[in-house]
């Protein structure tokens, strides 16, 4: 049983099922992803490091290779493990190698401290110290590693199209064995830092994830069933565990490799948390500030949607639900978005993404003007350009 599955099932949320809402590129329409991509390929220059190959070593070792020959037997099934690794292949120019470009980026503008030994300096390729790079690819391999894991499918929720219960069986094991594998890696390469404040961060950000996707099963159901009222400082915590506190803490943990004091790591940490933050908060938008997307899937449990009940209030949130109730307990998602438009949980969703974007440019003050921060603020920007 794999390192993240043994807490999942601690938590008691073992299982997976299908969401809706789980999707591996931020931007929905073609426009927002062009913009994206430009901001990503410019920033990777500058770093001068392709992070879209971020994770090549470890995803062409021989151990993964002959795990990628046997995933080719779940061709023809519904098992999400599928979907995940067609993502590494199509959609790594938009946002999967995020989290590793953003830790080289703040390591780039930070540069090396005032305490930093003159004789550590030949270390650094294109203002960057070797072990910020590795600490960059060891954040992508958990984030990766985390992904293939949450490709566990409840079995017992399967239905005849999915595909045969022992090649879904089959699909889980290897998700289970292909993101041991890739923590495995993380976990190696973190030790060989040989940085025990860095080996912390990292670790509990590896717990945060745990508790965070424990939460979003308990709070966050898959699918579009429906819970008590949240409220959105809960949304907000338990989002930030599950998806913004890996890239927060490697931000920080990339400062003390640098050995920066305590307030840039605090800045470096605040930018990571509040980009996150907005980062999650445009992805849940994008079904509903697109015109061309209306009745397009969309989660419950999204912030556009917590911020409505919020506002109109848990009764009329209800009865709205009800309204747009068809046979067999299904919902008519495009009535249900209209109301949602309707209401201010879109527009109080928009000012927040603006809002957290506006925090993650503040703490980038700290840093000297460069070509670098300048990368930092066009990811920002491009995260909150909802229009």
């Amino acid at each position: 049983m794999s390192l993240v599955q043994c807490g999942l099932r601690r938590f008691g949320m073992l299982s997976y099922s299908y969401s809706a809402n789980r999707r591996f590129s931020l931007f929905s329409s073609s426009t927002s992803a062009t913009q994206w991509s430009k901001v990503v390929s410019d920033a990777e220059k500058i770093v001068g490091y392709p992070t879209s190959f971020m994770s090549l070593r470890c995803l062409l070792s021989d151990e993964l290779s002959n795990i990628a020959m046997q995933v080719r037997k779940l061709v023809g099934t519904k098992h999400p493990l599928l979907n995940t690794a067609r993502a590494f292949v199509y959609d790594s120019r938009n946002n999967l190698q995020m989290r590793g470009l953003v830790v080289l980026l703040i390591s780039k503008a930070a540069g090396p401290s005032k305490s930093s030994e003159d004789s550590l300096q030949h270390d650094m390729v294109s203002g960057i110290y070797a072990s910020q790079r590795n600490l960059a690819e060891i954040t992508e391999l958990i984030h990766t590693a985390f992904l293939v894991h949450r490709g566990i499918v409840n079995i017992e929720e399967l239905k005849t199209c999915d595909g045969p219960i022992k090649d879904m069986q089959f699909g889980n094991k290897m998700a289970i064995l292909s993101g041991d594998f890739l923590l495995a890696n993380a976990c190696t390469g973190l030790a060989d830092l040989k940085n025990t404040k860095v080996v912390e961060l990292v670790s509990s950000a590896i717990g945060d994830l745990v508790q965070g996707i424990y939460y979003e099963n308990s709070f966050f159901p898959e699918k579009n069933t429906f819970t008590d009222d949240i409220g959105i400082a809960n949304w907000m915590e338990h989002i930030f565990l599950s998806h913004g506190s890996l890239l927060a803490k490697s931000c920080q943990a990339a400062m003390e490799l640098a050995k920066h004091d305590s307030e840039v790591q605090s800045m470096a940490f605040q930018y990571g948390k509040h980009m996150s933050l907005s980062y999650k908060l445009n992805a849940d938008l994008q079904p509903f500030i697109n015109g061309k997307y209306s009745g397009s899937s969309f989660s419950l449990n999204s912030a556009p949607v917590v911020l409505h009940q919020d506002s109109i209030g848990r009764e009329a949130w209800m009865q709205q639900i009800k309204e747009a109730q068809l046979k067999g307990n299904l919902i008519d998602l495009a009535k249900l978005q209209e109301a949602i438009k309707a209401g201010k949980g879109v527009s109080s969703a928009i000012d927040l993404c603006r809002n957290h974007g506006d925090k993650a440019l503040d703490t980038l003050q700290c840093f000297p003007p460069s070509e670098a921060r300048s990368a930092l603020e066009n990811i920002v920007y491009a995260v909150t350009r909802l229009s």
